[in-house]
């Protein structure tokens, strides 16, 4: 049982023509899909799973993403913004560190609209802004300002009983940090008492169970699509589409995405915990 307020599923954007679509044919197995390539930046489409870059978290991981862009493009790439491992979706470069300065100036200033999608336990309101600070993760212990903006797309259930209830409702989210903290949507959605589902160090795991027990063991977090503006005033916008694992989540329900994301609150009363089943 589920309500939608969207059309069909979008599909990937072309990205521009001649260079992006020699790398879109590139027959090897660990090359990223490119949404966007020009000369000075690209944004490709991460799997769930890899990660972006060396650190403290990696644990002995030897495969990530920015070894293989290096690769990939055959020049140095600088990573504009972060994507957890266990996310996937939309991840923007610079091929030079001017682009790059010039980028992380738009990131920094909000110019740079990013969409995830998220499927959350619960139904949270129809739309909402959390406003709730956050650490920097693991020896970063001072709070500084954090906001996600969200916009409800579609509810659902599924014939679970929970918390005295005969099923499990469930949520399909649009969201946007308005500011880069760690691991932000998932630890605001955890503050709302709407969990991400898939997320084990955030999550609620009996809902992650009825998950997997179905099919669908990754984290339900997409970064969907990116809006920005170059230095001459033209804008771009790419999306990436969710990958079978996520569409299978949706397909549960009976979900479908809108063509194009839907506009967010940007500022207003922020939401508060209202708890879901």
């Amino acid at each position: 049982m589920s309500r939608t307020t969207a059309p069909a599923i979008a599909q990937r954007r072309s990205p521009p023509a001649t260079l992006a679509a020699r790398y879109r044919r590139s027959p090897a197995l660990d090359a990223l899909p490119v949404l966007h390539l020009d000369d000075r930046l690209a944004v490709v489409d991460k799997p769930a799973g890899l990660m972006v870059h060396d650190s403290a978290l990696a644990r002995g991981e030897t495969d990530f993403a920015a070894d293989r862009l290096r690769a990939q493009f055959g020049r140095p790439v600088f990573l504009l913004h972060r994507l957890d491992r266990a996310t996937s979706g939309c991840l923007m470069l610079a091929f030079d560190r001017e682009t790059a300065s010039a980028m992380g100036r738009q990131l920094m200033a909000r110019e740079v609209r990013k969409n995830y999608l998220a499927v959350c336990r619960g139904w949270p309101d129809a739309e909402g802004l959390i406003d709730h600070p956050l650490d920097g993760g693991p020896g970063k212990p001072q709070k500084k300002p954090a906001q996600t903006a969200y916009r409800l797309l579609a509810c659902g259930e599924l014939d679970e009983a929970s918390a005295g209830h005969p099923t499990s409702r469930f949520a399909l989210l649009q969201c946007s940090p308005l500011s880069g903290r760690f691991r932000q949507i998932r630890r605001h959605l955890k503050h709302i008492d709407h969990h991400l589902i898939g997320d084990t160090s955030h999550g609620d795991g009996r809902r992650n169970r009825m998950f997997r027990m179905r099919g669908v063991h990754r984290m339900l977090l997409h970064a969907w699509a990116l809006h920005w503006t170059d230095g001459s005033g033209r804008t771009f916008g790419v999306q990436a589409p969710p990958d079978a694992e996520f569409r299978r989540a949706l397909g549960l329900f009976g979900w479908h995405l809108p063509e194009a994301p839907l506009a967010l609150p940007s500022a207003g009363a922020a939401a508060e915990p209202e708890g879901g089943r």
